[in-house]
């Protein structure tokens, strides 16, 4: 299993775990502050925007009707019968990647109304929300190897002490590389069209997921506009303590303040709908929704996986986290089915169904990447890929007929 927890605890040296953990603790606990922020309330954070950019996100778990805002004029939406979901998993996003390819090629694949993205999904998500021109863009940023590359380590005493074991320059880089002005203008074009793309990031200090409107900033015409685009999606697949948290310059009352945004897992593997929409029996949902076709792309194998575990920090902690992302999706999925079940859309659910031998000193390894890539590309081909109900066990799912 790809857990987006890995490449965090992976990679720690075996005689930084042995002998002087403690000592770690406490250096952590004393000197782990290596950037000092201006404090800012809870109230600050309640209201702060982003500037230039009204409305362009909202907490995950907020109040419906705060999803319900205006924005830029566009032309009349359509109805809403498309919808992509695609998660976490570090790695494992070439398990999506091959999946689009495939659909793709079969001449079959959605243009999708809605989009989102977690973590790796979050990088996934622009190209896959522009469609089959950039299967090939995706394909080579998840096979090639270029993704070993992201892996720059920093000396051992600064990347424990400091902000994050790895350099964050290497993921700019890549996302400034092909998340160009262009990219921007095309989503811009979609979404003033009624199409939604949407990516999560974590607000560390708030401890909320936040939703972020990324066509509503594609179609702001801003300057930084860009910008802003970029570090969004950095800060979604910033895997935490792999990679820095980034910071987003807010203001609240005239006063500029500065959030810590990260991984966008921890809040949830998968964004569909708002948090209270899935418990909410009493929403009330427009009719249009009936019969739309809702696609869950999970890049993680979420069978339980039988391993001897040695019983050391490393293993136990990597183990435990695993298990902890397997049990966050299956909840999730399971609610996101109950949503689905109660407001007649059809799930459909793909997973990596194959366990893939993972080297855990290569978090972003090719040979894994292009397995899972394989395994995507393959059940999409052969048409046998979807499961209609959240059910996690081995095997092979019934083909999904109809889908399209």
């Amino acid at each position: 299993m790809a857990s987006p927890f890995r490449a965090a605890l992976i990679p720690l040296p075996t005689f930084c775990l042995r002998g002087v953990l403690s000592s770690l603790i406490i250096a952590l606990g004393l000197f782990g502050c290596t950037s000092a922020r201006e404090p800012y309330s809870r109230d600050d954070a309640r209201g702060a925007e982003i500037p230039g950019f009204a409305n362009v996100r909202k907490p995950l778990d907020g109040e419906v009707g705060l999803f319900a805002k205006k924005r830029v004029p566009r032309t009349p939406s359509p109805l809403r019968h498309k919808y992509l979901a695609i998660s976490g998993g570090g790695a494992g996003g070439a398990f999506s990647v091959g999946a689009l390819k495939a659909w793709s090629q079969r001449g079959d694949r959605p243009t999708f109304d809605v989009v989102s993205g977690v973590s790796t999904g979050a990088l996934i998500a622009p190209f896959a929300f522009l469609g089959p021109d950039y299967d090939d863009t995706l394909e080579h940023l998840y096979t090639s190897g270029v993704a070993e590359d992201l892996l720059q380590r920093r000396p051992i005493i600064s990347g424990l002490l400091g902000e994050s074991l790895y350099y964050q320059k290497p993921l700019m880089n890549m996302v400034e590389q092909h998340v160009t002005q262009e990219v921007l203008d095309r989503i811009a074009v979609e979404y003033r069209k009624g199409r939604d793309l949407f990516v999560l990031t974590t607000n560390l200090d708030t401890q909320r997921g936040m939703l972020w409107d990324m066509g509503a900033i594609a179609a702001s015409s801003r300057p930084d506009a860009l910008n802003l685009f970029r570090n969004v999606l950095v800060a979604s697949a910033s895997i935490p303590g792999a990679f820095p948290a980034v910071k987003i310059i807010a203001t609240i009352d005239g006063r500029t303040i500065s959030e810590l945004h990260s991984d966008g897992a921890p809040s949830s593997q998968i964004v569909t709908v708002p948090e209270a929409m899935l418990s909410d029996t009493n929403v009330s949902l427009p009719a249009v929704i009936r019969g739309a076709d809702m696609y869950f792309l999970i890049n993680n194998t979420l069978m339980p996986e039988f391993s001897v575990t040695s019983n050391s920090t490393v293993p136990v902690v990597t183990r435990a986290y695993a298990s902890l992302v397997k049990s966050q999706t299956r909840q999730s999925l399971y609610a996101a089915y109950e949503y689905c079940r109660r407001t007649r859309v059809n799930f459909h659910m793909a997973v990596i169904d194959a366990p893939v031998p993972y080297n855990f000193s290569q978090p972003f390894g090719n040979v894994y990447m292009r397995a899972v890539f394989k395994i995507g590309y393959d059940r999409m081909e052969q048409g046998r890929i979807w499961r209609q109900k959240p059910i996690f066990t081995p095997g092979v799912p019934q083909a999904l007929s109809g889908a399209r």
